[in-house]
């Protein structure tokens, strides 16, 4: 599975950290964004397809028929995403962490 580094304010770290371990509602942190992730791009998806923006391939799935109008700002959210769809705050980039081993 390729990994992702991405930077996140403290706060929302320490947010997310607690649902995550022993007492949270994931085992990880990785877990956690990849869960986030998921619902985000469904709420993305249903978004686009209450526009129109959205069409369905029968082989595999739903196809951003806009894939090239620019990224969605990742800090903001769906609704947001909805009103600008050409803006982005969001970096990130390729590199060993994430593991899971040191994500709790």
């Amino acid at each position: 599975m390729p990994k992702v580094s991405v930077d996140i304010p403290e706060e929302l770290l320490n947010d997310l950290d607690r649902h995550v371990g022993d007492d949270g509602k994931f085992v990880n942190r990785s877990d956690a964004v990849r869960a986030s992730i998921r619902k985000t791009l469904d709420r993305l998806d249903e978004i686009d397809e209450r526009h129109g923006r959205l069409e369905t391939d029968a082989d595999s799935g739903p196809v951003d028929a806009n894939a090239d109008s620019g990224p969605v700002d990742a800090n903001a959210g769906p609704e947001s995403a909805d009103a600008n769809p050409g803006s982005e705050s969001a970096d990130s980039k390729a590199d060993g962490s994430g593991d899971g081993a040191s994500d709790a």
